[in-house]
């Protein structure tokens, strides 16, 4: 989904000449053609020569084996490799001492749906969203330079971070969006067993909050496992703040309840 909806509008938008895709599940590579997603699909290896820019946009545990292979493979070029994986600090170790390194610029859109495959692909995905560019530092002035243009033709703002601070921060905005709505989603099945009525009453409020349960776990397993340090410190603070709350309802704490909502209303000045 999200290289899919990358180069529709980079090939649109005129960053981009030709657009050759890269997929070992066959469907998604005719969906890609059919949909003129892509110009023509090929294998990696042949990709990676006939390519400029080359955007590794998988599972994180799929990149960490790919980006390797493919630094290996641009020795003596001027080839630019990015990345759009959801944690950065893992990827960037396993590449910390490659020799081509300053080849690389590490990169998360924070753009997406609950869809994947290249059938949730839709232009206009990254307009006006955050892409955050980690560790730029390792990377050469030219292929900074590359990767900044393909975002500026997203028309997307750039923020600059160290991978640790990115990970931080992307467990608690993030990831643990995806677990409260895996969890909530979980639960709600569960009690549908013994209770029909419960999802004849969902509404919009419910449907928004469940949306993320959508998501892929070929996707989400490797984030939690790769994050999972800075997912488990705020899945701690969630389930204190949890217990708060229950024990408020618990006690019939109105003016606690109250404080708690109102604390929580503070979100939208950020918003």
């Amino acid at each position: 989904m999200i290289g899919g909806s990358m180069a529709l509008d980079l090939k649109n938008r005129g960053f981009a000449d030709r657009v050759i895709g890269v997929d070992h599940n066959i469907n998604h590579t005719n969906i890609a053609l059919l949909s003129k997603i892509v110009d023509e699909i090929d294998d990696l290896s042949s990709a990676v020569k006939r390519s400029d820019l080359i955007v590794i946009a998988t599972p994180i545990d799929a990149t960490k084996e790919i980006l390797p292979k493919v630094l290996d493979q641009i020795n003596g070029s001027i080839k630019v490799v990015t990345d759009v994986g959801s944690t950065k600090n893992g990827i960037g170790e396993v590449v910390k001492h490659h020799k081509n390194r300053k080849h690389y610029v590490a990169s998360h859109p924070m753009a997406g749906t609950e869809f994947s495959g290249p059938l949730a692909a839709i232009s206009r995905l990254f307009d006006y969203k955050n892409v955050i560019i980690c560790d730029h530092e390792y990377s050469s002035e030219y292929a900074l330079s590359l990767v900044k243009q393909m975002y500026e033709t997203l028309h997307m703002k750039m923020i600059f971070m160290e991978s640790e601070q990115h990970d931080v921060s992307a467990a608690y905005v993030s990831h643990m969006s995806h677990i409260s709505s895996f969890v909530l989603s979980l639960a709600v099945l569960e009690k549908e067993q013994n209770n029909k009525n419960i999802l004849n009453l969902a509404s919009g409020g419910f449907a928004s909050t469940v949306r993320l349960a959508k998501s892929s776990a070929e996707m989400w397993v490797p984030v939690f496992e790769q994050n999972a340090d800075h997912v488990l410190e705020v899945m701690d603070t969630y389930i204190k703040k949890m217990q708060t709350f229950k024990d408020a309802i618990k006690t019939n704490d109105k003016e606690q309840l109250t404080e708690l909502i109102q604390q929580a209303n503070q979100i939208q000045k950020i918003l």
